[in-house]
């Protein structure tokens, strides 16, 4: 009874010091999803401000052939596809990488026809193990992630397009709803539609000209929409490892307590098999 005792002592301490330390994970990725929405926001006026110059080129120069703004049949396809490197985040990289890979199944019939850039250690290692075609790769990408850590990235997907070594560029991402829920999503960013650049009445001047300035701004659009949905993935795990940290905290505190009470009943079980055995010695004396 003793032996089983200390086991039951030393299973509630083991579950009070995980309790611990998933609480601390859940309150460190709750300060971190924190920043990763504001950053998130503070990079949404640039991003407006680029699509407003380019409508304004867009409504003064009429039907633009850029390469980016072209629409071609579809032979090959570019996606890219966000997740972590490392996990403790419930289902934010199974969800994504499942989505991609069932998309992939019903779209595609030969690995010629697509290939992945991928961020994330946890994207690369589910790709890689199931022989996919991965063209480009990043990791160790940092919790408050910069434009120039994922330039080099983004640049080699939008210019790839440009070159047409694909007809056309999907990312792949978890969309943030809040802290509890994230969403899968494919999203088509190139070939970009004159359709979303809306006409803007401000009037500008474009020096040297209209098309060589829309040359540099709609790859640095489109970078800078990659880099917004790193933030967005970014924002989706810290909120999805809050969440998994906090269900982790709430199961251990569950088996805590069922401990306790096996605890306190096996402590109770033995005081009363002592008494007993007091009485049963007193009895056999008188």
């Amino acid at each position: 009874m003793a032996k089983g005792m200390r086991d039951i002592k030393r299973q509630i301490r083991s579950k009070q010091n995980m309790m611990q330390i998933t609480r601390a994970m859940e309150m460190v990725a709750a300060a971190k999803l924190k920043r990763a929405q504001d950053m998130a926001v503070r990079g949404r006026p640039y991003a407006n401000k680029i699509k407003e110059v380019i409508g304004s080129i867009a409504s003064s120069s009429g039907v633009i052939g850029h390469p980016m703004l072209t629409v071609r049949p579809v032979n090959k396809t570019a996606y890219l596809i966000f997740t972590s490197d490392r996990g403790l985040a419930g289902g934010f990289n199974a969800n994504v990488c499942r989505r991609l890979e069932a998309h992939i199944r019903e779209t595609h019939a030969s690995d010629n026809h697509y290939g992945l850039f991928i961020i994330g250690r946890k994207g690369r290692d589910f790709f890689r193990k199931r022989k996919y075609p991965v063209l480009e790769e990043v990791t160790g990408m940092p919790d408050s992630p910069r434009f120039a850590d994922v330039k080099h990235l983004a640049n080699m997907a939008v210019q790839g397009f440009v070159n047409g070594e694909y007809d056309e560029l999907i990312l792949v991402y978890n969309e943030f709803i809040n802290p509890m829920t994230q969403r899968p999503v494919l999203k088509k960013l190139l070939p970009l539609t004159q359709e979303e650049f809306e006409p803007v009445k401000a009037e500008y001047e474009y020096e040297p000209s209209p098309e060589e300035v829309l040359d540099v701004l709609l790859p640095r659009y489109a970078e800078t929409l990659i880099y917004s949905a790193l933030l967005e993935s970014k924002a989706s795990e810290f909120g999805a490892r809050m969440t998994a940290m906090g269900n982790a905290t709430k199961n251990a505190k569950k088996m805590i307590d069922q401990l306790t009470l096996s605890y306190n009943r096996a402590r109770q079980a033995a005081i009363t098999q002592e008494i007993s055995e007091i009485v049963a010695g007193a009895n056999a004396l008188s």
